[in-house]
């Protein structure tokens, strides 16, 4: 029994002395235990629920790639992450993971968010879209409103990094309008797009749902949105200050999100990665990548047609986050 009760005090105090060992000049070695926490989480739908969204699978071929592939770079980085893909990619799944996320993570942890799918539209009941529509992702058995992901978003502790990539068409911010011009040139391939008759079949069959998510939302988020994304975004800039913060309700947290295409275009579906989840991986070279987010995400747009051309925006005090080397813990 002595023995025993010897060993572990010498067990404890092994750890102890390898939490603090000296490195160097007297600088303690950086531990699991000072590491900042890094969680992520991963959507690929391939396809949809027929019986949410009026008869209409919505079949993709990389979308689950995509996530996989997300993954993959969020483990080797240290992040523990969480994959949902196809018929796991629900409203439920994704709401209760995010919100995992943001009760865990605190100030320099870091949140790696990635989706892969279709993105839609419905109507706007609140008044705050000057397109008059929210846009959307298409999830399995229903479409997440880019409030909600805002007021997600706005829950995260201050300090807290947040990634997000939306390999998916309104991507923007969840960004915006389809082509409408009757003439307007499509890519070849795929399209990531919800088609326009479809997504109003779905509202109209589940107006009562969406209508009340809006103004649930709204009444949660206290108040009007003051400033619509959209015009932010054609300009085409780069936001590195915290004048959009209202977007979310006064985020605290420091978002940067990398988005698939612009507002007038359509993200394409490919047999191996989606067309930006297969450039960011090229320009990632299995993490040679060294540059900040700012010119990662020029270096993607580099590399893509001009019929589809990655958005970059930010929620919150980003300036600091922008600069850092893409998924950096």
């Amino acid at each position: 029994m002595a023995k025993r009760a010897k060993a572990k005090r010498s067990a404890a105090g092994s750890t102890k002395k390898a939490k603090g060992t000296k490195k160097g000049g007297g600088s303690t070695t950086k531990t699991w235990s000072t590491r900042p926490k890094s969680l992520s989480l991963h959507i690929g739908l391939n396809s949809v629920s027929p019986a949410h969204y009026g008869g209409w699978s919505g079949d993709l071929t990389a979308c689950e790639f995509d996530a996989n592939d997300m993954a993959t770079i969020a483990r080797a980085n240290r992040m523990k992450p969480t994959v949902l893909l196809t018929r796991r990619g629900t409203r439920a799944n994704f709401l209760a993971a995010i919100r995992s996320a943001s009760k865990n993570l605190k100030a320099g942890d870091l949140f790696f968010l990635t989706y892969s799918g279709h993105g839609g539209q419905v109507p706007d009941v609140t008044g705050e879209e000057q397109d008059k529509k929210d846009e959307t992702w298409c999830l399995y058995d229903g479409e997440l409103i880019d409030d909600e992901l805002y007021l997600e978003l706005s829950k995260f502790a201050e300090g807290v990094r947040v990634l997000v990539l939306s390999d998916s068409c309104h991507s923007g911010t969840v960004t915006r309008a389809p082509l409408t011009a009757p003439d307007a040139i499509q890519p070849p391939g795929r399209s990531k797009m919800m088609p326009p008759a479809v997504a109003m079949r779905t509202y109209r069959e589940h107006q009562a749902f969406y209508d009340k998510l809006q103004k649930d939302v709204a009444k949660q988020a206290g108040r009007t949105l003051s400033l619509d994304p959209d015009a932010m975004l054609a300009a085409g800039r780069i936001i590195e200050s915290s004048r959009l913060t209202s977007i979310a309700g006064e985020c605290k947290a420091s978002v940067v999100l990398i988005s698939g295409c612009q507002d007038n275009q359509t993200s394409m579906d490919g047999d191996h990665n989606g067309a930006f989840t297969e450039q960011l991986l090229q320009v990632w070279n299995q993490g040679a990548y060294r540059g900040t987010y700012a010119r990662f995400h020029a270096a993607i747009r580099s590399r893509l047609p001009s019929t589809q051309s990655p958005n970059f925006f930010t929620l919150g005090p980003a300036a600091a986050f922008v600069a850092q080397q893409p998924f950096s813990v």
